[in-house]
């Protein structure tokens, strides 16, 4: 690996490491946010993966500015917030046969008013269109506009009209089976 930028010409490998270490964990203090500073070694780690898996693409030619260990840093953490932003995937079919257990196994009146609530908000998603349907079914599971349009493949505001659409018609067909928001 040709090291350019540093004191890595003439010295032991490992002393190499130690200053690129030193270079990186530089560049991602100054890329990561404090509510990640507990994880930043691991996110040292992995960096510094991502640079000897590219030693190893190069055959040691690769030139490590320090705009390229920035790059490296910042494209590490936006892994990262990625990774702690992804969502559980839930299969439609999941959704509309509900939850496994009571929510309130406790208390067998409120378990069963929620199971009833449950049922009526199935029972309605599935009078929905199906575009309205997945539309408004990725919202009530918590994805903004913007995500459900992506994980769709639709526009922003075609995902819009059909979550707007489709909410007013969940509310109405609740309301009809005597359920209130």
């Amino acid at each position: 690996m040709e090291l350019r930028h540093g004191p890595w010409a003439g010295a032991s490998p490992d002393a190499g490491l130690e200053t690129l270490r030193r270079d990186l964990g530089r560049a991602l203090a100054s890329v990561c946010p404090a509510s990640l500073a507990d994880r930043r070694e691991d996110l040292l780690q992995v960096a510094m993966m991502k640079v000897v898996e590219l030693r190893g693409r190069t055959q040691g030619q690769a030139e490590l500015t320090p705009a390229y260990l920035y790059r490296v840093a910042y494209t590490t953490l936006i892994d990262e917030l990625r990774r702690m932003g992804a969502r559980k995937e839930v299969a439609l079919e999941e959704v509309e046969q509900g939850p496994a257990q009571p929510v309130a196994p406790g208390d067998p009146e409120r378990a069963a008013g929620a199971a009833q609530i449950a049922r009526a908000v199935r029972d309605c998603l599935q009078g929905l269109v199906q575009d309205r349907r997945l539309a408004v079914t990725l919202h009530l599971q918590g994805h903004t506009v913007p995500e459900a349009a992506e994980l769709l493949g639709w526009e922003a505001k075609r995902t819009e009209n059909l979550i707007y659409r489709g909410l007013s018609a969940l509310r109405a067909c609740l309301s009809m089976k005597g359920i209130q928001p």
